[in-house]
């Protein structure tokens, strides 16, 4: 064996799987001189607060897209289970009796989260709908129950309980930055320690192939739709908490934000391939981009093309990382 080849094909795979993380810190950098005091606590803590959000649903996101599928209802599941955390956390007052603690609204957000992951399971596996085709009908229906749920009005002011979650420190570290690392870190485990993991990437890779080798496909997909869904209402009840509330359109257009990121940070759309130290660093990369966007004051009409820039960028790595993986693979 030419080891000096090998070596090159090595370096070329380590350039390309990290360099998410090769560009995170060139544009932090650009940022540090364009941008006067950009290194401030409150502007990285701004930064951890957005990627919160978006790197929850970037981790349900990650699952499908690896195992072979998509699942664009996440951010429609977020605003509704926002909208469904706030009004019952609403209905908690003394005169009606009622008492919604936040570890009620949690079960419940996750509860919808699930149950309509399974509905989007049961029409991709169930029926044979397209993923794309499916999640695409779910986004926009899900959407509409968040705004009949309250007659699109905004609900805010929720108890003090909600508040503590998304708002207070543990030795100076936000308990949000916590939630967000043992996400990461404990979903990473299961893509790249479990079972579950490994038949993952074999049923993105080629479904046939899995099916053949003895692995329960459908209920392996059945599993990754339900726990996109419970992430993304896990998503929303901590962004109800964060923002004391909810509005109908919460979260408009973090989907394409998600797609972003995952693909940025390395999750093939062909299948198979990912993983989410490299979707943590796509998320990150686009909430510092997001939050010097907003320190510029650039208006919101760049921003939507900058985002629409940003999913562009995303497929062209995609394709570049396909087009070289077989010179190091």
């Amino acid at each position: 064996m030419n080891f000096a080849v090998f070596d090159r094909r090595r370096l070329l795979g380590l350039f390309l799987d990290n360099l998410v993380w090769a560009i995170l810190v060139v544009i932090l950098v650009i940022f540090s001189v364009a941008i006067p005091g950009f290194y401030q606590v409150s502007i990285f803590t701004n930064i951890i607060y957005h990627a919160t959000f978006v790197g929850i649903l970037a981790v349900g996101l990650s699952f499908c897209i690896i195992s072979g599928h998509l699942d664009l209802s996440i951010e429609s599941v977020m605003a509704l289970a926002a909208m469904l955390v706030a009004w019952l956390a609403g209905q908690s007052t003394a005169a009606s009796g009622l008492h919604y603690s936040g570890e009620v609204t949690l079960l419940v957000a996750l509860a919808v989260g699930a149950l309509i992951g399974l509905a989007n399971g049961g029409l991709v596996l169930g029926l044979g709908i397209n993923s794309f085709i499916a999640t695409l009908a779910t986004y926009i229906a899900v959407r509409g129950l968040a705004l009949a749920l309250t007659q699109g009005r905004s609900i805010f002011n929720l108890p003090d309980i909600f508040g503590w979650v998304a708002n207070s420190d543990v030795f100076g570290l936000p308990i949000v930055v916590i939630v967000l690392l043992t996400v990461y870190l404990l979903f990473q485990f299961v893509l790249g320690r479990t079972r579950f993991g490994r038949h993952l990437y074999l049923i993105g890779g080629n479904v046939t192939a899995a099916f053949r080798a003895g692995i329960a496909v459908n209920r392996t997909l059945y599993l990754v739709f339900v726990l996109s869904g419970t992430l993304a209402g896990f998503a929303g009840w901590l962004i109800a908490a964060r923002t004391n509330g909810a509005t109908p359109n919460i979260g408009t257009g973090m989907l394409f934000e998600v797609f972003a990121a995952v693909v940025i940070g390395g999750v093939s759309l062909s299948g198979g391939v990912g993983r989410l130290t490299g979707v943590f660093a796509g998320v990150l990369l686009l909430s510092a981009i997001g939050t010097a966007i907003n320190i510029m004051g650039i208006g919101p009409y760049y921003l939507q093309v900058i985002r629409g820039g940003l999913v562009l960028l995303a497929v062209l790595l995609d394709s570049l990382r396909r087009l070289l993986r077989p010179y190091y693979d």
